[in-house]
């Protein structure tokens, strides 16, 4: 495990793709509506985010693929599990727990208070998620007008 710096977030685009699939593959009224924006939209946000010092993001990586990454995002006391993400073939290998507690210790060592995980409707992950004390806090209703 290791920390990404900012110009390396182009490698993160596997697993982001990997992730649209399976929102597309496990939403309920949302399928084929994943991503929400281009890829590299989202990359480059993410690098601004980490030189701005807003977000960390550690990685996993097997023979030098990410095969799994967190992104944390801290704002004062709050803090937010922006995305978490294990491929498919490396699910089972605990690669999300060591995630989860890299960003935990994050969290505690910047005094976050509160942390805050969305997670798509039809995504198991809410499991994962309430073995670490998450609980629902609100469903966020959407509807997108054609």
């Amino acid at each position: 495990m290791r920390e990404l710096a900012s110009g390396e977030v182009y490698m993160l685009e596997e697993c982001l793709r990997e992730l649209a699939e399976h929102h597309n593959s496990v939403s309920v009224y949302f399928r084929g509506q994943y991503p929400k924006k281009p890829f590299g939209d989202t990359l480059a946000s993410f690098e601004k985010d980490i030189a701005g010092g807003r977000s960390r993001i550690c990685v996993i990586e097997n023979d030098g693929r990410i095969s799994g990454f967190c992104k944390t995002d801290i704002t004062g006391a709050s803090g937010a599990i922006d995305y978490l993400i294990v491929l498919r073939e490396c699910r089972g290998s605990g690669y999300g727990n060591m995630l989860m507690e890299w960003a935990m210790d994050v969290f505690a060592q910047s005094g976050v208070r509160t942390i805050e995980v969305k997670v798509a409707d039809g995504n198991n992950a809410i499991d994962f998620y309430e073995k670490y004390g998450f609980k629902p806090n609100a469903h966020i209703l959407r509807m997108d007008i054609k």
